[in-house]
């Protein structure tokens, strides 16, 4: 593959573009915009050979094409922050309802040391077998178990390190270290955007608060700025700025954007290879664009009382959540390549009082999530859309705050939890990997970070080992020598 197909071209992100400015979305010309960061992309070779050289001069965000064929084309991550509990919702264990009550007896890393208990804690929820693949699931989860059979469960996730961020940085950039760039940010490097109309990248945030370690989530790390995510609010106005003021609307903006964009043109012809000013300049001719298009993306009344009612959104407690998953697929359909919905800070980091607690965050996501796999597999568009639910973690099969049943929680535990994954080529209808008698390392068919990063770029066609970016002499990856493998029991 030429070196073309492996580096994407570049949106920016709403932060840059919706800075304010005399014409409001167009900005002001190219005065306050970036230095050259002397960022090159190019394809990693396997041999000795001397490399050539294959410096990129321009970043856009057409469609690239893969290594080779595709099973997905487009990505929703359901971000569930703070850790759900494994042991209350995906995997069941016979062995810890026995052992209630006793001292676990096996090596144990808390993170919450101070209130800690050795004390094993069976779930207070029972499971039961869903769809004719007969994957046991809580009976917090019943819409979930109505689309079992299209879904593969990972009860073997892992990661090993054993707070937030960590944790958090790991499963979205590859590493535990800050300033990377997210999964999203390269696969819209390497793939592109089916759509020139709106971002490639968006994230739909909760209204709440920011997710723990913040924009982090949907950096673009040392990749070019076009690559971060574009940040959609949770009410609206969903995206800031789309309106021009009214002595700016129609032909006024229109004379206004085209002899900005001659004034851009003219500034970067003298300035080549500046890739955050040529970034900049495309984020403009962005928010153009998506004044149109993006409040029709998110037009939700266009959709039939049917379909909002499946999402949950004739409900109090899932109507926000229904219509950021609703969005999510129209963004989708309209060739949005990664779109990530985040829940709350926090909401499943059940340190406590979870018997009350984890019920209330099911309550939220449980319907919207099963609805937006449903409604992908009515429309054609599952096959070719990979859908990921889970958090940075799990937690303990030992009882936190014991204090009697009201304040009993969990604590933080990254060495065996649980996802769920479908579409795009992930297997449905399927279990994948076992962790231990009492759910606390995962210890058969074992999926770390890296090998679920290689996994989901080779359902895109890509080849992460062959995905880098030179930055200052160092090739960057998403796997960064990490090794690992692709876990091919989880691929359809």
């Amino acid at each position: 593959m030429d070196n073309n197909q492996h580096n994407t071209n570049l949106v920016s992100s709403r932060r840059h573009f919706l800075s304010t400015g005399a014409f409001s979305l167009a900005g002001v010309a190219s005065a306050c915009l970036m230095r050259d960061e002397g960022l090159l992309a190019a394809e990693k070779k396997t041999n000795k050979e001397l490399r050539p050289e294959l410096a990129q001069t321009s970043f856009d965000l057409k469609p690239k094409q893969p290594l080779y064929e595709p099973k997905a084309r487009a990505m929703i991550s359901l971000w569930m922050q703070g850790g759900p509990s494994h042991l209350d919702l995906f995997d069941p264990k016979p062995s810890l309802t026995k052992l209630d009550g006793k001292d676990y007896k096996g090596d144990i890393k808390y993170d919450n040391a101070a209130e800690a208990s050795p004390k094993l804690f069976a779930s207070p929820w029972k499971f039961k077998k869903h769809g004719e693949c007969g994957t046991e699931l809580s009976e917090l989860l019943p819409y979930l178990g109505e689309v079992v059979d299209q879904i593969t469960v990972i009860r073997s996730m892992h990661t090993g390190v054993n707070n937030h961020g960590q944790s958090i940085r790991a499963l979205q950039n590859g590493r535990i270290l800050g300033g990377r760039a997210t999964v999203g940010s390269w696969l819209t490097y390497a793939l592109g955007s089916e759509t020139q109309d709106l971002p490639a990248y968006m994230a739909l945030i909760d209204p709440g608060q920011l997710p723990v370690m913040g924009v982090e989530n949907w950096s673009n790390g040392f990749l070019p700025s076009l690559y971060q995510g574009t940040v959609v609010r949770a009410q609206e106005p969903r995206i800031l700025n789309l309106d021009p003021p009214p002595f700016l609307k129609g032909d006024p903006q229109l004379r206004a954007l085209s002899y900005l964009k001659q004034l851009n043109q003219r500034h970067y012809e003298r300035r080549k290879g500046y890739h955050d000013l040529e970034a900049r300049i495309a984020s403009y001719e962005l928010a153009e664009h998506m004044q149109l298009a993006a409040k029709e993306a998110m037009n939700l009344q266009d959709e039939s009382l049917a379909t909002q009612k499946m999402y949950g959104m004739d409900k109090p407690e899932t109507k926000e959540y229904g219509s950021r998953c609703l969005i999510a697929r129209r963004l989708i359909e309209r060739g949005v390549r990664f779109v990530q919905i985040f829940t709350p800070n926090q909401k499943w980091d059940h340190h406590g009082s979870i018997r009350t607690s984890l019920p209330a965050a099911c309550k939220i996501v449980d319907q919207p999530s099963a609805a937006l796999v449903a409604d992908l597999a009515q429309r054609g568009l599952l096959d070719s859309t990979a859908v990921q639910w889970g958090g940075e973690m799990g937690r303990l099969p030992v009882i936190e705050k014991d204090r009697g049943p009201a304040a009993q929680g969990r604590d933080h535990n990254t060495y065996g939890f649980s996802w769920w994954v479908a579409g795009g080529g992930f297997k449905a209808g399927h279990v994948h990997g076992v962790t231990d008698e009492v759910g606390h390392k995962a210890v058969e068919n074992v999926v770390n970070h890296y090998d679920y990063h290689l996994t989901l770029l080779h359902l895109f066609g890509l080849d992460a080992n062959r995905l880098i970016f030179e930055q200052n002499g160092r090739e960057q990856s998403l796997i960064d020598n990490q090794g690992g493998q692709i876990v091919k029991g989880i691929l359809a």
